[in-house]
């Protein structure tokens, strides 16, 4: 290639970094004996005014630091990484790799020089080692690339000998402490250089290796980690679809020490314990943005593994939880896609506890601002000021509870963002959330009781789905969708069992459409989502696609589905003509993705509508950007993962006290409870067998003193979590008439 078609090459392709500073070309490297040293001479560069590398990086100011580019170009979409949609590796020329030099050690005998070193105290062979591996990025290929010269220029292979890099760290953290200096000091030399092109594949691998350093856990090493992680977050977006695609290889072993590094260096850096330890925020501040970005590219490594790597919750930082997390959703309101860094364009990363309060405070921001508008419309006309305007007052008939609950939420459909009051028609007494937990949950009762016929039980799945039957009005399932939205808006939890697929509808488009002729709820789903529904037909549909003898001969199926509406079978086409369309082995996958696609989609499409639009005329807001399908239905219906610990710590006493025998006697027999029993008892005191988002402190549980005969079964107030305790006599005597009290509570004991 000529060298005026060199540089428009080099043009084309996009930077990573400013111009480098005088002394750091590609070829040369400046060398420092200890990490004081460099940091001393970083310090003095920039005393003197001489631009550096480090004083580019630690000089705070939007004049002097170019922003970095955000790893996703639309944070406000629901995926925020774009994964599929990336070019191709073909379509990101790089140059060619330089010569790697040959290295031949093995994990074997690495491990062999590790042995003699302990046992006889010469470090010098492991020492050299580490020297040389560490000097440089070339240094980093040569060591633990499969294969020295070898392109590996694909996403499905990084060419790194993943197993001898993690036993090379493995070993690293127990040698000697000029070994582990000697590191890096190596890893210091290489970051100070700079390129005048963009990274090569081997670049890519070094920063892969160097990110799996268990060295940064130590806050001494920050500041070298935060280099790391600024480079790393300046890539291009195709450079990052290889480490992407990189990182999804890596085991649990792996990869978890990663992501719990970044979280712990976010935290320090945000909430240092010693301050003083940490350069000024005021020159540091690019530290969380980058390393949030790599936490980014992690987690879309997550996202693409099937099944994840590890949980998407083990990506929560929940210092987040502490700090004013709504200064941030502002900021992110407010500028939106600019390159003005707020956690929420990387909502991953914040906890459910964070995400309830946004949304809390935002609904709470809401109703102020609904009660206000009708406050001063009042003063305006010059009528008599009502506080009763301040509320969502709902009034029903117990004995027409349903229809008076639909009428009340049509006709204040205006209000429905203000704080809810409910009042029982006839009966007295005031709402300070009582009568409005029993409201809910008496109309949930009677919404999914199976005579009621809006929603089918499904024992295999043990959880509720639409039925599909065709009425003229859908206002219930309305209904049903604006009360899963109350709920989330004052934090009352459901006893709903919807399948999970459900959330995900209900989050697609995340935020309502303006034009009412919008598909809403529709989704790609797949054969794992009915299986969470409907088992037993999942398996049959699984077995047509494993199917090796001939399908259209055996199976003689069409492109058609039946389906039973009120006693009445009734046929389906899946594609026009699809009664008269045989289904063959070339075919089957199009029939199960379209018979998925009918069952969970298109036959129930008017009502999940419907139960759509309920849902988003409460929550109407940006906050449910920040939600994946899973934390809506923890909102919605409370956490599975109980801790009775934490239960015993939290609890009220009234009439007895924690020393009492009796309530001694109760933890240990709720202690020894199966986890089963223990579901039970916590629907028999509050309705629901979930814990609540911010844990058990916030059930505000109580364990009051009756005053009856101890033939009694213990008594439950749901609306009050409360559980009411004759004073038993023994252990043997609690546990028979608590375990009877709680395996019988549908229906009984109840108030």
């Amino acid at each position: 290639m000529k060298e005026g078609e060199e540089e428009k090459e080099r043009e084309r392709l996009p930077p990573i970094a400013n111009l480098p500073p005088p002394g750091f070309d590609r070829g040369a490297k400046q060398h420092f004996p200890c990490l004081s040293t460099f940091i001393s001479t970083v310090n003095q560069k920039r005393d003197t005014g001489n631009q550096s590398l480090c004083s580019q990086f630690l000089h705070h100011g939007p004049k002097h630091v170019r922003e970095l580019p955000p790893i996703c170009p639309d944070v406000r979409q629901k995926q925020r990484m774009s994964i599929d949609t990336l070019p191709l590796e073909a379509k990101a020329p790089f140059p060619p790799d330089p010569v790697v030099p040959l290295r031949t050690k093995t994990v074997k005998e690495f491990q062999e020089d590790i042995e003699k070193a302990t046992a006889s105290g010469d470090w010098k062979t492991v020492h050299e080692f580490y020297l040389t591996t560490f000097d440089s990025f070339l240094e980093l290929n040569a060591a633990f690339k499969k294969e020295a010269n070898a392109p590996f220029n694909t996403i499905e292979d990084s060419g790194v000998n993943t197993k001898f890099v993690s036993t090379v760290y493995d070993a690293l953290i127990c040698t000697p402490p000029d070994i582990q200096k000697s590191v890096l000091k190596g890893i210091i030399n290489s970051l100070l250089r700079e390129w005048k092109g963009p990274r090569t594949k081997d670049d890519l691998r070094a920063y892969f290796i160097l990110l799996q350093n268990p060295q940064y856990s130590s806050m001494n090493t920050y500041i070298i980690y935060a280099h790391l992680l600024r480079q790393i977050a300046a890539l291009p977006e195709a450079d990052h679809h290889f480490l992407v695609h990189w990182f999804k290889k890596l085991s649990p072993r792996q990869f978890k020490p990663l992501v719990e590094r970044l979280l712990n260096f976010i935290s320090t850096r945000l909430l240092p314990a010693r301050p003083e330890e940490l350069p000024p925020m005021t020159k540091c501040s690019w530290w969380i943005p980058s390393a949030t970005k790599v936490l980014a590219v992690l987690n879309a490594a997550n996202i693409i593994s099937a099944p994840p790597i590890v949980p998407f919750t083990d990506f929560y930082n929940l210092t987040l939880d502490h700090i004013n997390i709504m200064e941030d959703y502002q900021a992110w309101q407010t500028h939106g896609n600019s390159n003005r860094f707020s956690f929420c364009q990387y909502p991953f990363i914040l906890s459910t506890v964070a995400k309830k309060a946004i949304i809390q405070r935002d609904s709470e921001q809401q109703m102020i601002s609904m009660a206000r508008q009708s406050l001063v419309d009042k003063v305006s006309r010059r009528q008599r000021v009502d506080m009763s305007l301040l509320f969502l007052n709902i009034k029903v008939r117990r004995q027409q509870l349903l229809s008076d609950s639909l009428d009340e939420l049509t006709r204040k459909r205006a209000d429905l963002k203000k704080k809810l009051k409910v009042t029982f028609v006839g009966e007295a007494g005031l709402d300070m959330g009582g009568l409005t937990k029993e409201w809910f949950l008496l109309l949930v009762r009677q919404i999914f009781h199976t005579d009621y016929g809006m929603f089918t039980y499904l024992k295999e799945s043990s959880c509720h789905w639409f039925s599909s039957w065709k009425c003229d009005n859908f206002s219930e399932f309305r209904l049903v969708g604006a009360l899963m939205g109350l709920a989330v808006y004052n934090s009352i939890t459901l006893d709903i069992r919807f399948p999970p697929c459900c959330y995900k509808k209900l989050l697609s488009p995340p935020v309502m459409p303006c034009d009412q002729n919008t598909l809403v709820g529709i989704t790609t789903l797949t054969l794992g989502d009915l299986q969470q529904i409907m088992p037993d037909l999942a398996h049959g549909l699984g077995e047509l696609l494993s199917y090796e003898g001939d399908v259209e001969e055996d199976f003689c199926s069409t492109f058609q589905v039946f389906q039973e509406e009120l006693g009445v079978i009734k046929s389906y086409n899946l594609r026009p003509g699809g009664d008269k369309i045989p289904v063959t082995n070339q075919n089957r996958k199009e029939y199960v993705q379209l018979y998925i696609d009918f069952l969970l989609n298109k036959s129930i499409y008017k009502q999940f509508a419907a139960f759509y639009y309920g849902f988003h005329s409460v929550c109407a807001s940006n906050a449910l950007l920040l939600l994946r399908p899973e934390e809506v239905e923890i909102l919605v219906c409370g956490s599975p993962e109980l801790d009775m610990n934490a239960l015993q710590k939290v609890t009220q006493y009234e009439g007895y006290s924690k020393a009492d025998p009796t309530i001694r006697c109760f933890w240990d027999v709720v202690q020894s409870f199966p986890l089963e029993l223990q579901k039970k008892l916590l629907h028999f005191a509050t309705g629901s067998d979930r814990v609540p988002v911010g844990g058990m402190t916030d059930l505000n549980f109580k364990i009051a003193k009756i005053d009856v005969p101890t033939d009694w079964l213990p008594i439950s107030h749901t609306c009050f979590n409360q559980i009411c305790l004759p004073p038993y006599k023994s252990k043997k005597e609690l546990k028979q008439k608590l375990t009877i009290a709680i395996s019988n509570a549908e229906g009984f004991g109840l108030e």
